[in-house]
């Protein structure tokens, strides 16, 4: 959609159902991704919201102003082509999984990242039945297979309109457990968000914040209140 110019050209825009699903018309005109394919959407709620970003199109197209449109046509072009590719890859982060990498100093980032990070693994073992292990430094030591093979098929079970969304509460927060936590509401997403930056809000309190990494991490934040908000509506 990035570089469609499009003008508005239709007058009423509704969210309707229709065989295998729901649909968002223009004048009528059922709605299509930029491969050409008809938008045919799992829930009610999910048209609602991409109906009321085309009807907030004033004169020409804006896509940046339409997330979930985008999350819609990257499920249906993208996903649905390459399921079980990007579900393998949401996968493997379980395996160098954020929360698994332990600094071994200073004592009190030690401490917090014990104190924010042990919790969401303990939730891990109880909820999703994997237990990941901590260790100390970057080095890349393999987590158990059986408790990767169970965040797996878990992440195969998303359908493609989750794994759109899925993407990038994984990638965004670098952690398949806190894509899973954000998805299954163990927190808020933004607790969760919060949670993926303890190392970065450890060394802004250290050396201080510097604003353009500030408006970066800002902008990532609201793409990962978003994936999981389109994926609630799923």
């Amino acid at each position: 959609m990035s570089d469609w110019k499009q003008k508005r050209f239709w007058k009423e825009v509704s969210a309707v159902e229709v065989d295998g699903g729901f649909a968002v018309l223009l004048d009528g005109r059922g709605v299509k991704t930029p491969a050409k394919v008809s938008l045919t959407l799992p829930s009610l709620e999910m048209a609602s919201a991409i109906a009321a970003e085309w009807d907030a199109q004033v004169e020409g197209v804006k896509p940046e102003t339409m997330p979930y449109t985008r999350s819609a046509n990257a499920a249906i072009d993208k996903v649905s082509n390459q399921q079980a590719e990007v579900a393998d890859m949401l996968a493997d982060y379980g395996d160098s999984d954020l929360l698994c990498y332990r600094a071994d100093s200073p004592q009190e980032l030690v401490m917090r990242q014990a104190e924010h990070w042990d919790p969401a693994l303990d939730w891990a073992k109880e909820t999703l039945g994997a237990c990941l292990e901590t260790r100390q430094g970057l080095r890349h030591a393999r987590q158990d297979p059986a408790a990767l093979a169970v965040l797996r098929d878990a992440v195969h079970d998303l359908n493609n309109f989750q794994l759109a969304a899925f993407h990038d509460l994984v990638s965004m927060s670098g952690s398949l457990v806190l894509g899973f936590a954000a998805a299954r509401n163990w927190r808020t997403a933004d607790d969760i968000w919060q949670i993926s930056r303890l190392d970065e809000t450890w060394q802004e309190e250290q050396w201080g914040v510097d604003e353009e990494a500030q408006e970066t991490a800002e902008l990532k934040r609201t793409a990962f209140l978003h994936a999981k908000s389109f994926y609630d509506i799923c």
